[in-house]
C-alpha cells in the first residue's frame, strides 16, 4: 500500500488540483478564510451542496491537513471547522482566482 506522500502527484499543479480542485472545496476554503464555521452554517451558505458531499469534503480536507475540526464539550455539542496553518497558505491562490474572475466578468460585460 502506498503512503500518503506517494499518492501526491509529482507535478505541483496536479498536486494542488488534487487537494482543492473541485468547486465545493474551493468554496469551503473561501468561507473558512473569513472565520471558523459550523457544519450547518456551511451547508446553508453553500447552496446546492448535499450533506454527504459537504461531510466528505470536510473529512478529506481535514485528512489532507487543510482544515481543523474542533469539538467543544457543550450540550448540545458544537463543532467548528477552520483553516489550519497550512490551509491559510491558500489565501494568495484564492485571491488570485478572485481577481481573475472579476477581470473576466468585466471583459464579458
Amino acid at each position: 500500500m502506498k503512503t500518503k506522500a506517494e499518492l501526491i502527484p509529482e507535478c505541483p499543479v496536479a498536486a494542488t488540483v488534487q487537494l482543492i480542485g473541485n468547486k465545493w472545496k474551493l468554496l469551503i476554503i473561501r468561507n473558512l478564510l473569513v472565520r471558523p464555521w459550523r457544519f450547518n452554517e456551511l451547508h446553508k451558505n453553500l447552496e446546492g451542496i448535499s450533506q454527504k458531499v459537504l461531510t466528505d469534503s470536510l473529512r478529506q480536507m481535514e485528512a489532507d491537513g487543510l482544515i481543523t475540526r474542533t469539538v467543544y464539550a457543550e450540550v448540545p455539542p458544537r463543532v467548528e471547522y477552520a483553516l489550519s496553518e497550512l490551509g491559510e497558505t491558500l489565501k494568495p491562490i484564492l485571491d488570485a482566482m478572485k481577481a481573475w474572475g472579476e477581470n473576466y466578468k468585466r471583459k464579458m460585460e
